[in-house]
């Protein structure tokens, strides 16, 4: 890093070195917390909006592969599209707002989904769904680092379970609920329920905007020369890239190499989504009382090891032990360097948020593409493979970002002791 870059000065305001004493916050740090963890929750319903309803349109418009693809791209091309203008906007502009209309967003979109009847308007509403829920899936991340100077990595895990609750509750409640209504009927019910967080959203405190007066856009958009953000980045397009290959891959992996039935099958990515969430819950506590670095190479390995399980597993039972796994060893990722990117681009963090989210982004669907090619020439049976060798690329990218991190911290440190001692 460049001595005068913005990266350096929040270095040493995330390790608590920081000159200035801030001002005391005019909003409750739980309410605002609070209102995160719904958000995201809504993120949690947009991101598994898709695959919930993909039937239920497939047979109201008699679409076939091709055109169930074409569904496929927008919703991720929406969730990019809103993760790479939410971080300027929350910088410039403050949260409240943009949490609001893109709740409002989400809503319109479920309303939509449940009673288009042309398919150029469902796929309109499945990019809005996926634009609005980019854009929220990145503000609540980057609000509750905003919030949580000191616990950042414990606060995101806590956050991240909300998005499993969303991501289980949208599938959960149309299977339970479909004996009874109408699939289109609980599409519309869960929209309405969004007025619910909508309200809560009018009516609290949010941190005010970072750069109200505009005047350090241009030093934002310098984050983007920034290498250890752009290094945050890459690593979490590789996070990012194992946990859509998983979510995406599983169901298939257990039909076509161990012969499952479609109903073990989901049960397989219902285990997955599941440990990831369960684990996001107890990572709460302990990353705060063990080192955030040591948990990720404990995760790496758990991972590794429930690919290996995966691999030679024989029957069902091994597998999904191997799943799981899989689930609790891939949840500590993006807590882990989100809460990193707080603490060293608190001043700009929408932005700086908005970049990795679109790198990591961008690595979840280059990393799928690939999966896609490898199993069709080779087999589903390579994700394993596919998984171990991504595993790798995390765990070395990440060794070099913690020794750049620990060169910077320890030159930080000469640096203000080499003050203190010009002072005195």
């Amino acid at each position: 890093m460049r001595h005068n870059s913005p990266g350096n000065h929040l270095l040493a305001k995330s390790f608590g070195r920081a000159f200035n004493t801030p001002p005391m916050p005019t909003y409750k740090k739980n309410f605002v917390f609070a209102a995160a963890c719904l958000g995201m929750l809504l993120f949690g319903i947009v991101f598994l909006s898709l695959g919930s309803v993909v039937n239920m349109l497939a047979k109201r418009f008699s679409l076939d592969d091709n055109h169930i693809g074409t569904l496929t791209v927008l919703l991720p091309g929406g969730i990019l599209s809103g993760s790479l203008i939410f971080g300027p906007i929350v910088d410039r502009f403050g949260y409240k707002w943009l949490l609001i209309i893109c709740s409002l967003m989400v809503l319109a979109a479920l309303e939509g989904i449940a009673f288009a009847h042309e398919k150029i308007w469902v796929q309109f509403f499945i990019l809005l769904i996926g634009f609005g829920g980019g854009m929220l899936n990145g503000a609540t991340n980057a609000l509750v680092a905003d919030v949580s100077a000191g616990e950042r990595g414990a606060k995101l895990s806590l956050l991240g379970v909300f998005f499993g609750i969303g991501a289980l509750g949208m599938p959960g409640l149309l299977g339970l609920l479909s004996k009874h209504f109408s699939q289109e009927s609980i599409v519309a019910g869960i929209g309405i329920f969004i007025i619910l967080p909508v309200i809560y959203f009018l009516l609290i405190q949010y941190p005010p905007p970072k750069q109200a007066n505009g005047s350090s856009l241009r030093e934002s958009f310098a984050l983007l020369k920034e290498p250890m953000l752009l290094s945050i980045g890459v690593i979490l397009a590789f996070q990012s890239g194992m946990e859509g290959m998983s979510n995406d891959w599983m169901t298939r992996y257990f039909s076509k190499v161990l012969h499952a039935t479609d109903q073990h099958s989901l049960y397989a990515l219902t285990a997955l989504v599941a440990a990831m969430t369960g684990t996001r819950l107890l990572l709460g506590g302990l990353l705060k009382k063990i080192c955030a670095h040591r948990v990720l190479f404990f995760s790496i390995g758990l991972s590794a090891a429930g690919a290996l399980v995966l691999m030679s597993g024989t029957n069902y039972s091994m597998a999904l032990l191997g799943v799981i796994l899989i689930g609790i060893g891939l949840s500590a990722g993006f807590p882990v360097m989100l809460g990193y990117i707080g603490d060293f681009y608190s001043n700009n963090s929408g932005t700086a948020f908005s970049i990795v989210f679109v790198i990591a982004l961008t690595g979840n669907m280059a990393i799928n593409k690939l999966m896609g090619r490898i199993a069709q020439e080779h087999g589903i049976a390579q994700y394993t493979k596919v998984l171990l060798g991504c595993l790798a690329c995390f765990a070395i990218l990440l060794s070099l970002v913690l020794k750049q991190l620990r060169k910077t911290n320890s030159k930080t440190k000469t640096q203000n002791e080499q003050r203190r001692e010009t002072m005195a």
